[in-house]
Order: structure tokens, then sequence, then C-alpha cells
């Protein structure tokens, strides 16, 4: 009679199951940030999310600010490489004739497609991101990470747009990120207003209309007021 044997798994060593450790901090922090602003958030509430002891997360986190710019920079070198990305490859494709709408589905597509895309991690970085935003903490972390590609974006809409004013264009891309981090923040304000016509985590519909409805914006700002 043969005899059955079973493999033990490997340990994991000690690296990866620092790893690990760091991955569910990072994680359970997002959500609740998400939820809640940096201010809403303990490190006791972060370790009794994961499950460990508190202590823990001050071994790897210094403090909750630390651990506040841990979390943004996690996802943040992805979602702004990605939208250059695809921003400089958009630049390639039309050369001297860039379009609003082309520049702006280039920026706003490629990152809603990256939060539905990713699943709940994603999509929590995405309510993050709309939270903290309007916070100044928040805004400063926005400043070092994503100004590289608003400004590629400003560039492209510059060439688009010649006629427009810096001023316009600038105003422009506030009026567009104030949209889109609504968009991100997923209240479910629509659901309810719409009576479940429209759903806030439906990226795919919010997708199909973003750009083309901001580029309209973009272009009456410079057509003649009428009474």
């Amino acid at each position: 009679m043969a005899q059955s044997s079973t493999k033990k798994r490997p340990r994991k060593s000690k690296a990866e199951q620092r790893a690990q450790s760091i991955e569910q901090i990072l994680d359970a922090a997002e959500f609740l940030f998400s939820q809640n602003g940096l201010h809403g958030v303990t490190l006791r509430d972060v370790a009794k999310r994961v499950g460990i002891h508190t202590t823990l997360v001050h071994y790897y986190f210094n403090d909750k600010q630390h651990l506040f710019e841990e979390v943004f920079a996690r996802r943040a070198g992805i979602t702004s490489g990605r939208r250059m990305a695809a921003l400089e490859e958009y630049e390639a494709l039309v050369g001297d004739a860039p379009t609003v709408e082309g520049a702006l589905h280039a920026f706003l597509d490629t990152d809603l497609d990256l939060y539905y895309e990713g699943g709940e991690p994603w999509m929590n970085y995405a309510a993050f991101c709309a939270r903290v935003s309007n916070t100044p903490e928040g805004a400063e972390l926005m400043d070092l990470h994503f100004d590289p590609v608003v400004l590629k974006l400003v560039e492209i809409l510059r060439r688009a747009l010649p006629n427009h004013s810096d001023e316009d264009i600038f105003w422009g891309y506030h009026f567009v990120t104030g949209a889109f981090m609504n968009t991100l923040a997923r209240t479910g304000r629509i659901d309810r207003l719409s009576d479940g016509i429209c759903h806030s985590d439906d990226f795919p519909e919010v997708k199909k209309r973003i750009a083309r409805f901001m580029a309209a914006g973009f272009r009456a700002v410079i057509e003649p007021e009428t009474q």
C-alpha cells in the first residue's frame, strides 16, 4: 500500500514576511484614510483592521504622517506613469494637431481604466486621493507626485487651444480635476439623485462622457456669452 505524503509549504523568509506585513498595513490604512481622512484615523485603527498590535505599525512606520505619505506614494507612481505614457503616445500619434478631447481621453480614460480594472484596492486608492486632494496635506502630495503629468496635459492643451490664454487653460484644468475627483470619491449621491439610473462606481459609463463633456467646456470659454 503506497504511503501518501504531503509536501510542507516552504516557510516564508523574513523579507517576505516583512513585505507582506507592510502591504497589509498599507491596504488597511488606504481604506481607512479613504473613509475618514488623515485626521480621522489613528494607528490603533489601522492595527485593529489588520489584526496586529499597534507597536508593529510603529515598527514599520515612524508615525501616522509617514504612513499617510507611504499610502499615497505606493500607487502614485503607477497612475502618473501610465498617464504620462498615454499622453506621450497621443502626442506621437497626432503630431502638431492635438485636440482637447483627445488629450483629455489620454489623461482621464487611462486612470479610469486603472481604477476600475484594478478592483477594490485601486478603487479605495481613488477614493483616498479624492478625499485628501482637498486638504493641505493631500494637496502637497498631489504637487509632489502629479505635477509633471498635469503640466504635460497643459502643454498639449496649449497647442490644441492656441486662442486660449494660460489663464483659461489652467481654470479649465481646475474644473476638470474637480469633476474627476468628485467621480473618484464615489459618494453615491448620483445614485440617489437619479433614483438608480446612474451609479457612482460605474466608471465605464463615466469614461464614455467625461472627456467629451469637459472638452466642450474648454471650447465654450472663449465663445461670446449669451444672455
